[in-house]
Parts: C-alpha cells; structure tokens; sequence
C-alpha cells in the first residue's frame, strides 16, 4: 500500500500560513531542500503524486513550470520544478474547472475515498505540499501516513493553523532532518 506523506513548513505557533495565506516568512534553507530531496534517506520513497488543494495548486502551477524552464534558476530548483512537472497531481477542488499544467487532473469528489483509492494503486508514495484543509481532513481519517514539518523561527500570532479542528493524535519522532525538520509518523491504534 502506498503511503500518503505530507510535508509543510510552520510557524512555531502552529500555522502554515499567515491570516490571508501569505508564505512571505517561509525562509529558504538549501540544507533542508536537499534533504526533502532524498526523502529515501528518511524511508519515503520518493512519491509520484502530489495532492494539492486549488490554492496550493494555483501557487505552484503560475511557479514552478517557469523554473524548469529558467536557466537562470538554480540546478536544485530546477529539479525540483522538473520532478514535480513528471509527478502525478491531483486537485481537490470545487471551483477549479480547467487546469493546465501536465500531468494534472482535478477531483471534485470525496477527498477521503479518492486517498484510499489512490493508497491502494501501485505506484510510488503520495505527497502533500500545503493544501492545510487536505491535511486536517486526511488526519481526522487517519489517512497521512508521515508528517515532515518544516518549523520557521517565527511566531505569526495569526494565521492558518495547520491542525485546525482535528482531534488529539500521538506521534513518533521518526528523524530530525536540517536542525528544523521532524520526520513523524501517527503513532499505530
């Protein structure tokens, strides 16, 4: 079974964004990309399908497919910009009706049951950038398999919280990656 693996930089205080989805406080950190690049070395295999919700998806689709092809942008981002073009994306989204990146469809239904389809094909594991609603539904079902956070020295106050609204969960700290990344996994009923 394919494993769901979401990873999303936070605030100390707990939010993934500011109060109107703002990432201007994200801090760039080579070390810490790199390491997300060779998720192998953490257990994950190196996924083939993004989830993202409409937002996420606007964010990286008006971005990254720029960059691979940019010369001016640097070799690691344009690895990135490359791999993430091959993956697999899937869409959560109500309003989205056209996208136009590759390898993109959208998915207007039940987010619970397309995961569980998508766990049950073969293939490689799944990824979640951002997209906080995806991420507190997919936990409240005990759908995310591992959780690397990405935790920014700084306090927003306010913001998107990240975990909004979903019950008690205990992990296991799996690897501290980059001096600001814990690799986790949901702790077994």
């Amino acid at each position: 079974m394919r494993k769901v693996v979401m990873f999303n930089r936070i605030s100390i205080d707990g939010f993934f964004a500011g109060p109107n989805g703002e990432i201007d406080w994200f801090i760039a950190d080579l070390e810490l990309d790199k390491a997300l690049h060779e998720m192998g070395q953490l257990g994950v295999s190196p996924p083939d399908t993004v989830l993202l919700g409409r937002v996420t998806y606007q964010l990286f689709e008006s971005f990254w497919p720029k960059v691979a092809a940019d010369p001016g942008s640097s070799r690691e981002a344009r690895i990135m910009a490359d791999e993430l073009n091959r993956m697999t994306k899937v869409v959560f989204s109500k309003t989205l009706k056209d996208v136009s990146w590759q390898n993109t469809r959208i998915v207007e239904g039940n987010i619970t049951e397309e995961v569980k389809r998508l766990k049950q094909e073969t293939g490689s594991d799944i990824l979640i950038f951002g997209s906080g609603t995806i991420v507190q539904q997919l936990t409240s079902e005990g759908l995310i398999d591992e959780y690397l956070l990405a935790v920014t020295p700084v306090i927003l106050r306010t913001g998107k919280p990240l975990f909004k609204g979903v019950k008690k969960l205990n992990f296991r700290l799996l690897e501290i990656v980059a001096d600001c990344t814990c690799h986790c996994r949901r702790n077994a009923k």
